[in-house]
């Protein structure tokens, strides 16, 4: 225990939202709270430190100071327990979501892989290419779950099909959620609280990455334990290049509606600032349909005036990034592919546009951010 920590009942007071342990001292150090607001949450039975307080009430994200080898040592901990592990990863950013050696962390445990954000995929894609979709992206990073699941953490959708499934293969054992940042773990966890005992929001969650900062336990009936643990923070994610509204601009909040396109070749399609999409060579006319967040501002011009198009136009009309971040924004990488069947170009995070057998495209992403080829869901 250091000077700074909380003691009430010869324990540790530590933050309901994030699970830092709380401290009236320093303001820039994490679980920070005024000697008035610890009062009154002491009395209420739930304290929460100033920043799980402002992201709550005002949806304010603030800095946090814990480091990249702070998160890694809580994760590898899980390695010696035994246990069950629930992997959460976004079925929108598959890619994004993959932890590379997963199993260095948690070890010989095994996993349930659970696909997050149900809810916004189109409802004609049919869960089990999904599923499929899941395993095999699981598979090639080393990863070799159990079970597959699909929920919406958001709309409480299948949560009660996964809880029978996490009882299934438990035995007795305490259950680790994992992921990287900004999948829904803590989202999830809240609504098995709230099923459980009728509690709300009780772990802070945020459409901003970085929410949970120490491990939080949640008692399970048989003196077991559903642990949230902090999220791996992936530089690959899309989210990780955006701000504030930017993430409400470019992350699907509904289900998604399609929008077709006839395109020529040597046309190209913007997506706002952050990705771009070139129907390079092929038929005349053909088809193409664009599956992303409904209100993400979509533009078509010529493939010969794209790049300085989008150099006269990035943070203006092509928004986000807005026009005080541009110059921030890392440039966009090209990556090309020759279909043989109908396929959809994902751009991890952002979406896909399904594209007919026989054309070369390319799609453009930040740098880090993956663009792959998969054969068509719909």
């Amino acid at each position: 225990m250091s000077e700074t920590d909380i003691i009430v009942d010869g324990q540790v007071v530590h933050c309901v939202g994030c699970g830092a342990k709380v401290q009236t001292v320093n303001k820039s150090e994490l679980g920070y709270t005024p000697k008035s607001a610890l009062e009154k949450g002491l009395q209420n039975g739930e304290v929460y430190c100033q920043r799980c307080f402002r992201l709550r009430h005002y949806n304010e994200i603030a800095p946090v100071s814990l480091s990249d080898d702070d998160f890694l040592k809580l994760l590898t901990s899980i390695s010696a327990t035994d246990s069950l592990i629930l992997y959460v990863v976004d079925i929108f950013d598959v890619n994004g979501s993959m932890i590379s050696g997963l199993h260095r962390f948690v070890g010989d445990n095994p996993v349930i892989l659970v696909g997050n954000k149900l809810d916004v995929l189109p409802k004609s894609l049919k869960k089990r290419k999904v599923r499929d979709w899941l395993r095999q992206q699981a598979n090639a990073a080393g990863i070799r779950p159990i079970d597959v699941e699909l929920i919406s953490a958001k709309t409480n959708y299948d949560v009660d099909h996964l809880l029978d499934q996490i009882e299934k293969y438990r035995n007795g054992k305490d259950v680790y959620v994992v992921g990287v940042t900004n999948v829904g773990k803590s989202t999830l966890i809240n609504g098995i609280i709230r099923q459980s005992t009728g509690i709300k929001e009780l772990i802070t969650t945020s459409r901003f990455p970085g929410t949970t900062l120490d491990r939080i336990d949640i008692p399970l009936d048989d003196g077991h334990s559903l642990v949230d643990t902090p999220g791996i923070i992936q530089p690959e994610q899309m989210a990780h290049h955006l701000v504030g509204k930017e993430l409400n601009l470019v992350t699907p909040q509904k289900t998604i509606k399609p929008k077709g396109y006839q395109l020529n070749p040597a046309q190209t399609l913007f997506f706002a600032g952050v990705a771009r999409f070139d129907y390079v060579t092929g038929d005349d006319r053909e088809g193409f349909t664009v599956y992303a967040e409904n209100n993400l501002y979509l533009h078509r011009t010529k493939l010969e005036n794209a790049d300085s198009f989008y150099a006269d136009h990035l943070g203006g009309l092509l928004n986000p990034p807005s026009e005080e971040r541009k110059a921030d924004f890392p440039a966009l990488e090209r990556h090309e592919f020759k279909t043989t069947q109908k396929s959809d170009v994902v751009l991890e995070g952002l979406g896909w546009v399904t594209v007919p057998a026989g054309v070369v495209v390319a799609g453009w992403a930040p740098k880090g951010v993956a663009v792959l080829l998969r054969p068509a869901m719909i």
